[in-house]
């Protein structure tokens, strides 16, 4: 391992100590560091020690919230973002196809020190900026995470969303949506979930955003308006075979958009809603929003 010097972050709810440290010592070379998250600050602050305690390597220990949290302070700096994926979506994990439920081998591929230089977004909501690195949006996706049984996800994990789904598609409403993209002018459309991600696979290798890429200093926009159930139909075929398996045996390179589901790309994107909806960054959900906007930073994060 190429760092001298590496920064463990680490989620106490997530991981045994015991067994985190053990691993570590067995993967790791040279000095370390350790700072535990709390409910007050899921890393962005211990992150920030890290770096000025001049880690070369800043490992996330943790679910979503946690790798988030970390790569909001790691956004422009040298250092390198490693990730050890402990929760239940670990969703940049799955998009860089990091070792999932094998600390030993997350800790490995870091020590390796092949590095990666990857986007980030970031999202404004009522005159705040925080950073994401998988996705956005409201609508079904941001719903489930509400309609999710807490105590189910811990025993079933990611199939609890699975359960989650039904009540979250009957949850959803259609509204006025004001999309403007970079600099063109705005426009009106009417729908009930839009997402807009840095890249776009989630659980179980379903890929809402199938042009979506780490490194391209792009966002993908999705928005979904299917109402009643043949437009779900529709939405359906778009997912499993235009986008899916279609294109895996033509080869196409751009997403294919229907009726009822729409796929854009920007580097800008400012969105304004007729009615508040629920919204989630990363997995987490952050209550109702009426309007945000977001924006990608080429090339923020060094990534292992």
């Amino acid at each position: 391992m190429t760092a001298t010097k590496t920064g463990i972050i680490w989620n106490p709810s997530k991981i045994d100590e015991d067994t985190l440290r053990n691993a570590v010592a067995k993967a790791l070379d040279g000095e370390v560091q350790w700072w535990e998250t709390s409910k007050d600050d899921p890393g962005r602050g211990m992150a920030l020690e890290a770096v000025e305690a001049g880690c070369d390597t800043v490992i996330a220990v943790g679910g979503d919230g946690t790798v988030r949290a970390v790569a909001e302070a790691l956004a422009g700096t040298d250092a390198v973002l490693g990730i050890v994926p402990q929760g239940t979506g670990n969703l940049l994990a799955r998009n860089l196809e990091i070792p999932l439920d094998n600390i030993g081998a997350a800790l490995k591929r870091i020590s390796a020190g092949d590095t990666r230089t990857i986007d980030l977004g970031w999202v404004t909501l009522d005159g705040e900026e925080r950073a994401f690195t998988v996705m956005v949006g409201f609508g079904v996706d941001a719903q489930m995470l509400v309609e999710t049984d807490d105590d189910l996800k811990d025993r079933a994990g990611w199939l609890a969303y699975v359960e989650a789904m039904g009540r979250a598609m009957a949850g959803t409403e259609m509204t006025d949506i004001r999309i403007t993209l970079d600099d063109e002018e705005p426009r009106e459309v009417h729908g009930h979930t839009l997402l807009i991600g840095n890249c776009g696979m989630l659980q179980g290798g379903i890929r809402l955003l199938p042009d979506a890429k780490l490194d391209d200093a792009q966002l993908d926009l999705l928005l979904v308006s299917a109402d009643g159930p043949l437009q779900w139909l529709d939405t359906v075929r778009s997912f499993v075979w235009d986008n899916g398996i279609r294109r895996l045996l033509t080869g196409d390179e751009q997403a294919v958009s229907t009726e009822s589901t729409r796929h854009q790309t920007a580097e800008r994107i400012r969105v304004e809603l007729q009615a508040p909806l629920a919204f989630e960054v990363d997995g987490e959900e952050l209550g109702e929003v009426s309007s945000f906007e977001v924006r990608v930073q080429a090339g923020a994060l060094r990534v292992r």
